[in-house]
């Protein structure tokens, strides 16, 4: 009776955040992102953390991971929920200095905002 349903829901592609890949190598975090094209940072080179958020939720990418280098610039960005990013988000929230309750403060946004996680010392803000 719901063998269309079935066969629709087995036919789906991964959710959007899915396609993105996050891996961490020798200190080195390299994003995949959904159309193949790749950008990496190596910790040593990490200036800042943030976490922006958005109002596309829960449909859209909502929350993501946001790592600048030593002079500010975007580096790499990966979404919530992307294949991988347990490792990273592990590696990253080990950084001396994390804030684990801006964390916690960005991860219940709602709102367009950002989250400043992590900043190396002497390092300019990130997204400033």
């Amino acid at each position: 009776m719901f063998g269309w349903l079935k066969k629709r829901m087995s036919a789906r592609q991964p959710p959007a955040e899915a396609r993105w890949i996050v891996t961490i190598a020798d200190e080195v975090v390299e994003v995949t992102d959904d159309r193949g094209e790749r950008k990496s940072i190596a910790l040593a080179a990490l200036g800042g953390v943030i976490i922006e958020t958005n109002d596309s939720g829960p449909w859209g990418l909502d929350v993501w991971w946001m790592l600048f280098d030593l002079d500010q610039r975007l580096a790499c960005a990966f979404p919530l929920g992307a294949t991988g990013e347990q490792p990273v988000v592990a590696e990253l929230t080990a950084l001396h200095g994390f804030d684990h309750a801006e964390m916690l403060r960005a991860m219940g946004s709602t709102a367009n905002a950002m989250f400043l996680l992590w900043r190396r010392n002497g390092a300019p803000e990130a997204g400033a």
